[in-house]
């Protein structure tokens, strides 16, 4: 799955439970989005673990549907219309993002919330080494992961019509607060005692607020971009599940967690020998962020990390959860379950290690 035509192999038939009205779908689309014309396929891609998303392919076009999943959910989780608004501001801005076609919020159609998007074409690597690429164009490839980040952080939420999109200000304690919530309310998935010891960690040791307040992501990985066809250019960011106004310096840390993360978990580099693939190391990667930003350093890195780690442990936490109470909308989702322990503990090392 890297190339324009490879990109297309990662759908499947739509799995059981995740199926819709599929002429209902057709009456909405030709009603909301422009130029569309039947007959339409359907087919689920098979990542996306929180909101299902789906191929939508007719005769002239192709588009994606993200929804949110059938069955109970958590309070404030798979919010869909939020996803819609923030890739709307940003594409209107010039930064890579699809366009949004429309957003329905009429659960009668195909059941729940959803929108649809424009498809873009190119390379996701799913492995953070980047195989079969020169090595410049590999170490292309990392510095526009991080222009664009920085380029996503340099955003006046304000300006850009983002304002009240989260919470200005005391982002560690609100987000620890509320993954730790969620961890613990979510009796089915259980509890781990390296992760009871981290949230205790992380309340203790935590920054004072510095006031920093961007969009950020939430979810910024290699393996959540699409690359152009030729040369290292970020076409679109995708999955913008997570995104809310918050910590600048979070978000840019939960993406450099890939020079600490073993590949089997999420796209990581542990392990790799980033020198001999033209790879920079993660000190130079901070720096050229850092130098983007205009910042003189980042002297709360550490507990940033940690943070991270904390943070996706308690999503795969979730995912852990879904899978137990059968809403899960990803394949992958039983073996992310099982990873649940390992990334604990690797989360609490990183506590140790700051």
């Amino acid at each position: 799955m890297s190339t324009g035509a490879d990109v297309n192999t990662g759908t499947t038939a739509v799995r059981a439970g995740f199926g819709f009205d599929e002429a209902a779908l057709e009456g909405w689309l030709r009603g909301n989005v422009e130029g569309y014309a039947g007959p339409l396929t359907v087919e689920q891609f098979k990542g996306g673990q929180s909101n299902p998303t789906y191929k939508l392919t007719t005769p002239g076009a192709r588009y994606v549907l993200r929804r949110k999943p059938p069955g109970d959910l958590l309070k404030g989780a798979h919010a869909v219309d939020r996803e819609a608004r923030v890739l709307t501001a940003l594409h209107g801005v010039g930064f890579p993002v699809a366009k949004v076609h429309g957003l329905c919020t009429d659960e009668a159609v195909i059941g729940t919330w959803f929108y649809v998007m424009e498809m873009v074409e190119g390379r996701i690597f799913w492995d953070a080494t980047v195989p079969g690429v020169p090595n410049a164009e590999r170490a292309a490839i990392f510095d526009a992961m991080n222009a664009t980040i920085a380029q996503l952080h340099a955003f006046d939420p304000e300006a850009i019509g983002l304002g009240d999109y989260g919470k200005p200000g005391n982002y560690f304690a609100r987000q620890v607060g509320r993954w730790s919530r969620q961890y613990r309310e979510d009796e089915a998935a259980g509890r781990d005692a390296n992760m009871d010891r981290l949230i205790d960690w992380l309340e203790a040791e935590m920054p004072e607020d510095d006031g920093q307040a961007s969009v950020i992501h939430g979810d910024f990985r290699i393996d959540n971009m699409i690359f152009a066809p030729h040369g290292p250019r970020v076409l679109a960011v995708l999955d913008w599940e997570l995104s809310t106004l918050g910590h600048p310096g979070a978000d840019f840390a939960y993406h450099a967690m890939m020079y600490r993360m073993p590949p089997h978990i999420v796209a990581g580099l542990g392990g790799a020998d980033i020198a001999a693939l033209g790879i920079p190391s993660e000190d130079d990667y901070l720096a050229a962020y850092c130098r983007r930003r205009g910042l003189p350093g980042m002297p709360d890195y550490g507990y940033y990390m940690a943070f991270n780690f904390f943070r996706l442990a308690a999503i795969f936490h979730g995912i852990k959860g879904r899978v137990i109470r059968g809403t899960a909308a990803s394949a992958q989702a039983k073996e992310r379950a099982e990873m649940v322990p390992e990334l604990m503990a690797l989360a609490w090392r990183q506590a140790e290690r700051a």
